[in-house]
């Protein structure tokens, strides 16, 4: 049959559909699996004395009505914050309210005997001598729990410089691949960059009796920084040529 017969036999719809049937095997066979394909990863990691140290204050308070619990609390928070509130802004620390909650204490046999509660102050700062003694010498309160960690101004710097060392390290490590097979280079095919985040160390924790506010007073509370290590790793492929 000759393409005019077989023109008019299908029609130019169903001839084009045809045509386009008949290039597909070509077309797969044209289509080869990239070569000279490396797989590669490279990590880098820092560590950096931790600069930023969070204390958490707590006043604790007990009462037969949770009314009396609750303006207890409130008196406690006003009196440390009118305290602590001048210096803290005086040394550029950080002053905020934490957790304030109420609850019934129950007896043995299972009947709300009385209320409790705990009213918290988060104090934060780089400065850690201002923190210890202002966590210490708030009236009213004890520390509950107190850690460092790196401040988000240092955590981004950290970082940053972290994550141009993988990179570097692994643009070195895919010019040597290139090398070592033969090759003068290669071309980024794709690539992942993963931002490991901060590894700290377990937060030290301080908990308080509460017979042991008096000896807190005027007292800095001992605090020593720790290391944080900051690490990136980076992912990808590279074309040889």
């Amino acid at each position: 049959m000759t393409p005019t017969t077989l023109r008019h036999a299908l029609g130019w719809p169903a001839l084009a559909w045809l045509c386009a049937a008949l290039a597909l095997p070509a077309q797969a066979q044209a289509l080869t699996e990239p070569q000279n394909v490396v797989q590669l990863s490279a990590s880098a990691q820092q560590e950096a004395v931790q600069d930023w140290l969070t204390v958490t204050l707590q006043a604790r308070h007990q009462a037969p009505d949770a009314g009396t619990v609750q303006n207890q609390l409130k008196a406690s928070v006003e009196r440390a914050l009118a305290h602590a509130r001048p210096r803290a802004a005086r040394a550029g620390l950080a002053l905020s309210t934490g957790a304030f909650q109420v609850q019934p204490r129950y007896g043995r046999d299972g009947q709300v005997v009385g209320w409790q509660g705990t009213a918290e102050l988060l104090l934060q700062g780089r400065d850690v001598a201002q923190v210890a003694a202002l966590a210490g010498d708030t009236p009213g309160m004890s520390v509950a729990q107190m850690y460092f960690s790196l401040s988000r101004e240092a955590s981004q710097r950290l970082e940053a410089e972290v994550r141009q060392q993988a990179i570097a390290r692994f643009k070195a490590t895919a010019q040597q691949v290139a090398q070592e097979f033969g090759f003068a280079g290669y071309t980024l095919r794709e690539v992942s960059v993963s931002d490991g985040g901060v590894a700290s160390p377990v937060r030290p924790r301080l908990f308080m009796a509460a017979e042991a506010k008096a000896d807190m007073a005027s007292a800095p509370v001992p605090a020593e920084p720790g290391r944080a290590t900051v690490q990136v790793s980076v992912a990808g492929s590279v074309q040889l040529r």
